[in-house]
């Protein structure tokens, strides 16, 4: 009896100390790299995408996985961090920065979000505020600076895979099984606000009045209200 009750609780235990991995989206320049992030997420194991400011994305590149993917709308990056912190995740910073460690030493403890930088000019400031930890990936040609956003994506979550201990997905002849398609998201290539969303931008909004600015005029863009068919099919 002891040996089964030991067995149970540590079954138990895995299950509740299994880890996850979340994408971060925010101020990426070219919207259709969204859709390529979400194809290697579905890949390696990624359990949500995570849009800060705006909410619509363009699926482009995605080949279907969006439909593998759980996608939440947050509006701003404080409101982020927060909810990524109740849930008990580490926030890691994709960023050759001050203290960064080669992401191929798997510097990971626990369920992790990853945030990666705007194509151009990396994380901003206010993004690095938001991370508890940062990882660069090692590069050994001469002939680049840095990668594209996509293809950073790819190597940082494979590596958590990898250190996570991911089971690897069945294969049939060259290729490995797709899953049945879940139910449809709500609205194509848009992203559903929650509830904490909407008080967080309300409350923006108000603020902004007042001082008739806005924090984060890039991300924030008031005009696509007025049409709404051109913000949920834009390409």
């Amino acid at each position: 009896m002891a040996a089964v009750v030991a067995a149970a609780a540590e079954e138990t235990t895995s299950e509740d100390t299994a880890v996850e991995s979340i994408v971060v989206v925010h101020n990426i320049a070219k919207r259709h790299n969204v859709g390529t992030m979400a194809r290697s997420a579905t890949a390696f194991g990624v359990s949500e995408m995570v849009l800060v400011g705006r909410r619509d994305f363009n699926a482009f590149g995605s080949h279907g996985s969006t439909s593998h993917l759980r996608f939440r709308h947050l509006h701003s990056l404080p409101l982020a961090r927060a909810h990524l912190k109740e849930r008990g995740f580490d926030i890691c910073g994709v960023e050759i920065a001050d203290g960064a460690l080669p992401v191929d030493r798997h510097p990971f403890r626990k369920s992790t979000a990853f945030l990666l930088g705007n194509e151009g000019t990396g994380l901003s400031p206010k993004e690095c505020e938001i991370c508890d930890f940062f990882v660069y990936i090692p590069q050994y040609g001469c002939g680049t600076a840095s990668l594209n956003v996509t293809v950073a994506a790819s190597i940082v979550l494979h590596h958590f895979g990898v250190w996570a201990g991911f089971p690897e997905r069945n294969r049939v002849g060259s290729k490995f099984t797709v899953a049945e398609k879940p139910v449809k998201q709500v609205r194509r290539n848009y992203c559903v606000e929650s509830i904490e969303s909407v008080i967080e931008e309300r409350k923006s909004r108000k603020e902004s009045a007042s001082h008739d600015m806005f924090e984060e005029p890039q991300v924030v863009d008031d005009s696509r209200d007025g049409n709404l068919l051109e913000t949920l099919f834009d390409c």
